[in-house]
């Protein structure tokens, strides 16, 4: 079913993890405890594909963050892999999957997480 908002959009991406044993967030969290999906605007964020009075149809793309705890160095990038493995078999149909990114470190607080970011689109229609 097509998303009736842009937020519907990461919403909707952020539902297909549900069965992932992570968060998900279609927001950024204030403190992600991991293990985690985090989906936000990628850049360029929308591009136009086609506009005139009664319809705005765009591309629109995404970030999807996996993250992990930062414990020990090759079990977190065993987990990180297999939380991205999951995620590339969850994102639902009319998303489109490009790169994933290398691993990195990211501190929140006192806490180290192990990150990688997962490009992803879906076009949109916004009728008036």
């Amino acid at each position: 079913m097509p998303a009736s908002t842009l937020a519907g959009t990461r919403s909707t991406l952020a539902a297909a993890f549900n069965s992932l044993a992570a968060t998900s967030y279609a927001y950024v969290p204030e403190s992600p405890i991991p293990p985690a999906i985090v989906i936000v605007p990628s850049s360029p964020y929308l591009e136009q594909q086609l506009i005139n009075k009664a319809t705005i149809k765009v591309k629109a793309n995404f970030t999807i963050t996996a993250i992990v705890a930062y414990n020990s160095n090759p079990a977190s990038l065993d987990n990180l892999e297999q939380l991205i493995m999951g995620i590339l078999a969850a994102v639902p149909a009319g998303y489109v999957v490009g790169n994933v990114e290398r691993p990195t470190p990211l501190e929140v607080g006192a806490s180290t997480m192990l990150t990688a970011d997962i490009n992803v689109s879906t076009t949109y229609t916004q009728t008036n």
